[in-house]
Parts: structure tokens; C-alpha cells; sequence
């Protein structure tokens, strides 16, 4: 175009970046507000309006690091980078690190930098809620978390979000993190017999890194919605019996592909048996079918989750006018 400049010619000069810490996204995002925003996303992935490529992963010797992309219409363009660093424990570091990046979609300018360690412990949990929400009886009164980390902490905190529980179990193969975590809520207490918790459970949460099931299914009652976020191939935590004999629901049919896509668990299950968490909220599936009926919830984690919780936290950010801008 005549009056357009010439590519040589133009340079980016500087641009402004809001930086947002780790502190700030946990008091901008707001829990309630998330788990209705994660609905919303459901419900976009299965309309089908939602960009979320396969994620790659870069593998070095102590972990790997994921790129997890998403756009959807009237959203900025998002993009995590989750690194799985098993050895960080003992440096006293998370696990689980990341960060979030927000981009114009109209130019590709860069809007937003944040941590994304927080987000991506609160919208797992989150969307597990939404299975609860959606799935579990309205009854529900006593759960069972499996774990103790930072996943089984956020677990914790949410699942008053959406049941009137009164029993929380904690159960892990270390007491007394057990012990620690139940200590952050009157209603939660350790246990060393997982067996007799799930099988007084309404709602069971597996958030472990275990390579192999952490239960029987002959434990699981009745009536009981089951939740697995846990992600170790080439095993992992839910018992794959469990999986074939009650209704599953998953938040993709990807969760059926071969991992780092999918997850090990439910490798050579047909994908007709697991219906998403958006057919449920559009009304194309239906959640449980009877008061006795189990059902199951494995989560892999899908790159939208991030993006509506960093799009929440950005656009809270923007109307308190919290953060750092850095000229990039």
C-alpha cells in the first residue's frame, strides 16, 4: 500500500509490558469468579471455538518444560511454559514452575507477563471442581483427597467452593505431610486407612505423581464422583478398571490420545465412553444419571484453563491498576 511504510523502516520501539508476580495473581484472581470462567471455556473447547494445539515438550536431564498455547475469539492470545523439575523440592523450589504470557490478537504485541505457577495450582483444582459441581450428588458431605502437595492443598481449599462437605480425609504415603495439610482446615483430618476413607467417601480427589493406582476400585461406593489429576506415564494414578466401569468424563477427547497429549491411564479406551465437561454444560451430554451411579473425572490439563484465569487476572489488574509496566 502506497501510504503504508516500508518494513525497513519501521522499528518496534519500546512497548508497555504489565509484569504481574506471583503475589499479585493470587490476590487479583479470584476463586469463584475462576470456576465460572472455567465453565465458559468448557464450553467454548466443545464448540469447537478454541485454538489449542498439542503441546511440545523440550526433556533434559532433570525435567522437561511444556509450551501450552490457546486463543479463543474476544480473548488475547495465551501462551504457558510449565517446567516438571522433580529435583526442586530439595532446593526449595516448587516442582511445577511457570509463566504466562498474554499477546494482542490483533497485532501480536506482547499485553501481559505473569507467574503462572499460582494459576496453574488453581485451575486444576478448579476444573476439578467443576466436575464436582457439575457430577457429584448434591449430598455430598465427606471426601477423600489422595496426597498431600501442592495440588491436594488446592483441592482443599476449593472443594468448600462447591459441596457442603463436613469430612475432608487426607491420605499419603508421607504422614505427616498428610497430617500438615489436614491442619489447614477444621473439617480435614490424616488418615492411614485409605481403604476405610474412600469407601466412606461421596468424592474422592487422587493429586499424586503416582506411576500406579493409588486405590481399588472394589473400594469406591455407590454414588461416588472420583477425580484423578495426577499425570506419570507410563502408569499413573487411576485404576484403569475404575475408568471402563463408571461414567468418565474428561475436559478433551485428546485426553484419549497418547501421552504428552493424552494421559496413560485411559491409552486404548474407546473415546466414545468419555463425554466432555462442555457437552455436560451445553446440555449435549448428560452429567450423572442416578444417585447411584459413579463417576469419574481425569483431567490432563488443557492450555484454556490457563488462559481464562490469566485473562481474569489481567483484566482485574487492569481495573485496579496493580502490576509493574516495563518498557520492552
Amino acid at each position: 500500500m502506497a501510504d503504508q511504510p516500508a518494513a525497513a523502516d519501521v522499528v518496534k520501539g519500546e512497548l508497555p509490558l504489565l509484569t504481574l508476580s506471583e503475589r499479585d495473581v493470587a490476590e487479583l484472581l479470584d476463586d469463584r469468579a475462576l470456576l465460572d470462567a472455567l465453565e465458559g471455556g468448557f464450553r467454548d473447547l466443545s464448540r469447537g471455538v478454541v485454538q489449542v494445539p498439542d503441546r511440545p515438550d523440550v526433556s533434559v536431564p532433570g525435567g522437561l518444560v511444556l509450551a501450552m498455547p490457546a486463543w479463543r475469539p474476544g480473548s488475547p492470545i495465551g501462551v504457558k511454559l510449565v517446567s516438571l523439575f522433580a529435583g526442586n523440592l530439595a532446593r526449595g523450589l516448587p516442582s511445577h514452575l511457570a509463566l504466562i504470557a498474554l499477546l494482542d490478537p490483533e497485532t501480536g504485541a506482547p499485553l501481559c507477563v505473569m507467574d503462572g505457577t499460582y494459576v496453574t495450582g488453581a485451575r486444576t483444582a478448579g476444573a476439578t471442581m467443576v466436575s464436582v459441581r457439575l457430577l457429584a450428588r448434591e449430598d455430598a458431605r465427606v471426601a477423600t483427597i489422595v496426597g498431600a502437595g501442592v495440588q491436594a492443598r488446592e483441592h482443599l481449599r476449593l472443594l468448600p467452593l462447591v459441596r457442603d462437605v463436613e469430612r475432608v480425609f487426607v491420605a499419603s504415603e508421607y504422614p505427616h505431610d498428610a497430617e500438615r495439610l489436614a491442619g489447614r482446615d477444621p473439617r480435614a483430618e490424616a488418615t492411614g486407612d485409605l481403604e476405610a476413607a474412600v469407601r466412606a467417601s461421596d468424592v474422592v480427589c487422587l493429586c499424586t505423581s503416582s506411576s500406579q493406582p493409588v486405590l481399588d476400585p472394589d473400594w469406591v461406593r455407590p454414588g461416588t464422583h472420583v477425580t484423578s489429576i495426577g499425570y506419570a506415564p507410563p502408569g499413573g494414578e487411576l485404576p484403569r478398571a475404575l475408568a471402563e466401569r463408571a461414567r468418565l468424563f474428561v475436559e478433551t477427547v485428546s485426553a484419549f490420545e497418547a501421552p504428552p497429549v493424552g494421559c496413560a491411564e485411559l491409552a486404548g479406551v474407546d473415546p466414545g465412553r468419555g463425554a466432555e465437561l462442555g457437552q455436560v454444560l451445553l446440555g449435549e451430554a448428560p452429567a450423572r444419571t442416578s444417585e447411584d451411579e459413579v463417576t469419574v473425572y481425569k483431567a490432563m490439563g488443557n492450555a484454556i484453563e490457563d488462559l481464562v484465569a490469566a485473562e481474569l487476572v489481567y483484566r482485574t489488574a487492569l481495573e485496579r491498576g496493580q502490576g509493574a509496566i516495563t518498557m520492552l
